[in-house]
């Protein structure tokens, strides 16, 4: 028997269409209930027109330091991902060296040690 599972994201913008909360809940997520988030980026792949189609967001509030966390462990994640669902460890480990390349370019360490 197939079961179904839900994502719901849900956007509050301003009278300028400008995010101003981003909300998420997933059936599956083994935590219930509504969770806030200041971005996200999201992927899919149409198989008709054979393209990637993708939505990226933040809210207003959103703090650039935040945003280059995110980034670098967008990167980190895609790298785990394309190793998991292709077995080239080769090309992920390219994922991976660019990650570090752009965490030391933009200081991240300065900024996750900074309080």
């Amino acid at each position: 028997m197939s079961k179904i599972s839900y994502i719901t994201l849900t956007i509050h913008l301003d009278d300028n269409r400008v995010p101003e909360k981003i909300e998420w809940e997933a059936t599956e997520s083994g935590s219930p209930g509504i969770k806030e988030a200041k971005s996200f980026l999201l992927s899919i792949w149409d198989k008709k027109e054979n393209a990637t189609l993708g939505i990226d967001l933040w809210t207003k509030d959103m703090l650039l330091d935040d945003m280059n966390i995110h980034f670098h462990q967008v990167l980190l994640k895609l790298a785990d991902t394309y190793k998991r669902a292709t077995k080239n460890s080769e090309a992920a480990d390219m994922i991976y060296k660019f990650s570090a390349e752009f965490a030391k370019k933009i200081e991240l360490d300065k900024k996750i040690n900074k309080g």
